[in-house]
């Protein structure tokens, strides 16, 4: 239909109007949206701003149309954080062969000339000297530092350089390398300027926090992110529990602190991922605390121990036990004479609970328990066979574990995996008291078995808590017709001892 003129002028015109009007109402809001005092989102109050906002205004004056500036923070922190230069030294042989057998790099270059061969093995032994940087922060007045371990390991000389450009020579007064923390000490002239160590866990993932350090030997770069997630394990030790953070860390942030924005330490910078971006880890300030008292005394940490192996309770496991939730420690063996068996504990025991804390996991059991002063009596609360237990427990000092080998013969095969009776041969040389369980010699590919976790070398201890002596006791236990749709398992691979469960066919 064709519209005449004189109707088509007013409709333009309302057009027009329409148009210039919208255009002026998105304008004012991108405005006021990117040029008020706050940065709230658009439409909102323009003197709103967000508790962490408020916060941070009062720690950071604005500067213009900023909400806050880290400035201010860096100035204040920045002459705590040191340098730390170390030197090492290590020989290097002259032979064109490793002592493993490996070719040496330069024949590798070089193929086998003989030239080539003969001037490299006629080189003399040398020393060398390998020079390496990290950070540290002043925790006292008189010139107490922490930095990291592997900062200072194995150092023979160590050089502390403070923001004035003053140097002194610092000695290690403890380190402890589970945690990868290091105590060092200099002698300054005067008091120094010293951190205050805040508290690790009020950190929330999303806060801002500010790392500082020597990256790449860059003196006091600061950089700046938040908190991407706590208790990460990152296989570094027994007792991982990192902050991760986005804020750049390089090699030479090492040791250096975290901050957040009351200005106070809450991490110890520590580790990367290679070839990440934004990903790094920091140690808790919280657990240096802990062993603080250890390092200056000692020069080394003391943790405490109950006596007990222990492992995660999978799916599989839980469902074998009949037990309605995952939580907790599965108590795989008990050390004779330890403290956990003078208290009580058994073997297929659950930890739930120690000193008050709740156990979740093998790890976070082995968190709280090397935290506890030695000869300190707690309550342990377990599960046994449905019933809840509580036991106390005098807390012994940790040592170190051992490990050892094995042997072989042919026999009997179930669920993928062939067994043998345990010899007086193997016996002694799996370092067992007396011949007992059956000893698996093979774990087919694909199978329940090795589904199940089972390896080569293991012993095969219990079938559904009934104790396997012989080859007969294994014979008529995984032969046994049950309603389960697993077979409970205990094995005994080197000094430990762990529960698995095999899906039946």
């Amino acid at each position: 239909m064709k519209m005449d003129f004189k109707y088509r002028q007013p409709f333009f015109m309302v057009l027009m109007i329409l148009l210039i009007g919208f255009f002026a109402i998105s304008v004012a809001g991108v405005l006021r949206f990117s040029v008020g005092p706050s940065m709230g989102l658009a439409g909102s109050d323009s003197t709103a701003v967000s508790p962490a906002a408020s916060s941070a205004k009062a720690l950071f004056p604005v500067s213009g149309s900023a909400p806050f500036s880290f400035a201010d923070l860096a100035e204040k922190l920045s002459p705590v954080v040191v340098n730390i230069s170390t030197t090492k030294t290590f020989k290097m042989e002259g032979r064109s062969r490793s002592p493993q057998g490996n070719a040496h790099p330069f024949e590798r270059f070089f193929g086998e000339d003989e030239f080539f061969r003969r001037f490299f093995e006629e080189m003399p032994e040398r020393e060398l000297k390998q020079r390496s940087l990290g950070s540290g922060f002043i925790i006292s007045p008189d010139g107490y530092i922490f930095t990291n371990n592997h900062v200072v390991e194995k150092a023979e000389k160590i050089k502390v350089k403070l923001s004035n450009g003053k140097e002194y020579d610092a000695t290690v007064r403890g380190r402890d390398s589970r945690t990868d923390i290091a105590l060092i000490k200099i002698n300054p002239e005067g008091s120094l300027p010293t951190a205050k160590l805040g508290d690790s866990d009020k950190l929330r993932v999303g806060d801002w926090v500010v790392a500082i350090g020597n990256p790449f030997g860059l003196d006091h770069t600061v950089t700046v992110g938040i908190v991407s997630a706590k208790g990460r394990v990152i296989g570094a030790g027994p007792y991982d529990n990192f902050i991760q953070t986005d804020a750049s860390i390089n090699p030479g942030n090492s040791g250096g602190p975290l901050i957040n924005l009351a200005g106070e330490v809450v991490g110890i910078n520590t580790a990367i991922v290679a070839h990440g971006q934004g990903i790094g880890f920091a140690i808790p300030v919280n657990m240096a605390k802990e062993i603080i008292n250890d390092l200056k005394a000692k020069g080394k940490v003391t943790r405490g121990w109950l006596g007990v192996s222990v492992q995660d309770i999978t799916d599989d496991i839980a469902k074998g036990l009949k037990l309605k939730e995952q939580s907790g420690a599965l108590v795989t063996e008990v050390f004779e004479g330890d403290p956990a068996d003078k208290a009580g504990i058994k073997q297929g025991d659950i930890i739930k609970q120690v000193d008050g804390k709740d156990v979740r996991d093998t790890h976070e059991l082995l968190r709280i328990v090397a935290m506890v002063p030695v000869g300190k009596k707690v309550n342990v609360k377990i599960l046994r066979d449905g019933a809840s237990k509580e036991f106390q427990v005098n807390v012994a000092e940790r040592e170190e574990s051992k490990e050892l080998a094995s042997a072989r013969k042919d026999t009997k095969e179930n669920y993928g995996m062939t067994v043998q009776e345990v010899t007086p041969e193997i016996a002694r040389r799996l370092g067992m008291p007396a011949p007992t369980g059956v000893f698996v010699t093979q774990v087919k590919e694909g199978s329940a078995a090795e589904d199940a976790g089972i390896q080569p070398q293991d012993v095969i201890l219990q079938i559904n808590k009934v104790r396997i002596n012989n080859i007969r006791d294994y014979q008529r236990e995984i032969a046994k017709k049950t309603t389960e749709d697993r077979i409970l398992l205990l094995i005994k691979r080197g000094r430990g001892t762990y529960y698995v469960a095999i899906r039946k066919d």
